[in-house]
């Protein structure tokens, strides 16, 4: 067996006898600061250790063909009415879809954003609409003219007031100008003004009453409402609610939806029945025109990752609009691009990284306003989109993918009717930013580091100190002798 003395042998820490030690105010000094500058080192490694580093590389995206980019937004236009607003999607890959609906709502909103009623519902838009054939025949003239003071006579005067909102340069206004002079006579020859007095086939052109059309937010031409006296006259100012008819425009068709109108008034009364509900129109064929003159569009899109464009504009398949009247101003308040972040994912990305998540809604808030009347008319608002995927990686999985990007906005001058472009470009490459673990014995090799380390130098400068301090004394002891 080892005995113990051989065991002593290999002490590397041999202990020297209490009563051959010397203690000095010097080294106690020495030795608090050590102690203090050991916890000091120590608390800023253990900090060290607990924080989260990251290290951020630039990579190519790795996206399959099959994936798809969701954009979500949330925009309001002061003077684009939600009967005509519509949302397109195109790409660089020939994709082009126009009026989407089933994903995109619609809220009509007055011109200080706030909205006035319940969701705006835009019906079907792919049947054709049908017209009278094009024909030489002569008509006379059997819809009335209104203007300004004549309309809000008639309006209450008439249980039904069907007017048709007209521009003489529309095409479509054009086409229908024969079958409207042809059913305003058929109906005033069965339902005379005089004697029976239930209805009034009218027209207003909006060349000449721009305020009128205004009043009734009228964007498009031709525009057909329906205003009906007595149960929807609105209380708060005294003008009717009214509809829009979107039904077919020949001759039979229109005679049949006034007959329709006419049918559940009593002609003895000259009052609405409360049970008309069997009479009414076709929801396809009629609806409630817009009480104000502009549109929150809300909701979000699928799209290629593929450069492309989100198009906000005014469509329609049988309906002219006035380039110089059109006003594509809107407000922004929400834009991004990729998957909603939840609140709690995003406070765990803001503890990664706490500059990660600054751009990736670079649009929201902000205003674009252009006047039509102030030498900014046909105008284009341009919005010009860099987009970049990052993905955040934890230690075991995937924290979130976001998309940030740039954005820059421009007015541009256009031919056409204006629209609120935003042209969207995916970057090839991406951003992927990982969470580095650390070793815990490399964080318990750095304490060991610290208290020798500490512990070392203390020692040097006691021996530098006290060896300083005898030599100054043998310095004064041989002067004094």
């Amino acid at each position: 067996m080892v005995s113990t003395a051989k065991l002593k042998s290999v002490d590397f820490y041999r202990k020297i006898p209490r009563d051959l030690t010397e203690a000095s105010l010097s080294g106690a000094g020495l030795s608090i600061v050590a102690a203090l500058s050991m916890m000091f080192l120590f608390g800023m490694e253990l900090n060290n250790y607990l924080t989260v580093t990251t290290t951020t590389s630039v990579v190519v995206d790795k996206s399959s063909d099959a994936e798809f980019l969701r954009i979500d937004f949330n925009m309001s236009f002061p003077a684009l009415s939600c009967e005509f607003a519509s949302v397109d999607v195109s790409d660089v890959l020939g994709t082009n879809r126009l009026n989407i609906t089933k994903t995109v709502r619609k809220h009509s909103i007055d011109k200080n954003l706030r909205p006035t009623g319940s969701e705006f519902h835009s019906g079907s838009t792919a049947r054709e609409i049908k017209h009278d054939e094009e024909d030489d025949e002569e008509y006379g003239e059997g819809a009335v003219s209104l203007n300004g003071h004549s309309f809000d006579r008639v309006s209450h005067q008439f249980p039904i007031l069907v007017v048709n909102f007209f521009a003489p340069w529309c095409y479509w206004s054009n086409r229908l100008k024969p079958s409207w002079e042809k059913a305003a006579n058929i109906i005033r020859e069965r339902y005379d003004r005089e004697t029976d007095g239930r209805i009034l086939v009218a027209k207003v052109d909006c060349t000449e009453e721009v305020d009128l059309c205004r009043r009734n937010h009228i964007q498009g031409y031709p525009s057909i409402r329906i205003f009906r006296k007595g149960s929807d006259l609105r209380e708060d100012h005294g003008h009717h609610d009214h509809e829009s008819y979107y039904g077919d425009r020949d001759t039979d068709s229109l005679v049949k939806m006034m007959e329709d109108l006419i049918a559940p008034i009593k002609l003895e009364s000259q009052m609405i029945t409360s049970d008309n509900t069997s009479t009414k129109l076709a929801t396809d064929l009629k609806r409630p025109a817009p009480v104000t003159g502009g549109c929150r569009i809300e909701g979000f899109v699928r799209v290629k990752k593929v450069p492309g464009n989100l198009v906000i504009s005014a469509r329609s398949a049988a309906h002219s609009f006035d380039a110089s009247q059109m006003n594509m101003s809107h407000v922004i308040s929400r834009f991004s691009f990729g998957k909603t972040i939840t609140p709690k994912v995003m406070s765990d990305i803001k503890r990664l990284l706490p500059h990660l998540g600054q751009s990736h809604e670079r649009l929201n808030g902000n205003s674009y306003i252009t006047n039509p009347r102030d030498s900014t008319e046909n105008v284009t608002i341009e919005h010009f989109i860099q987009v970049v995927k990052t993905e955040v990686m934890t230690r075991s999985y995937k924290l979130v993918e976001e998309y940030e990007y740039t954005a820059h906005s421009s007015l541009v001058h256009s031919l056409h009717i204006p629209e609120a472009k935003f042209h969207y470009e995916l970057s090839p490459m991406q951003v992927l930013i990982t969470e580095e673990s650390k070793s815990f014995s490399h964080f318990i090799t750095n304490v060991c580091a610290i208290i020798g380390g500490v512990f070392t130098v203390a020692g040097i400068l006691d021996s530098i100190l006290h060896n300083t301090m005898r030599m100054v004394k043998k310095v004064e002891l041989g002067k004094n002798f």
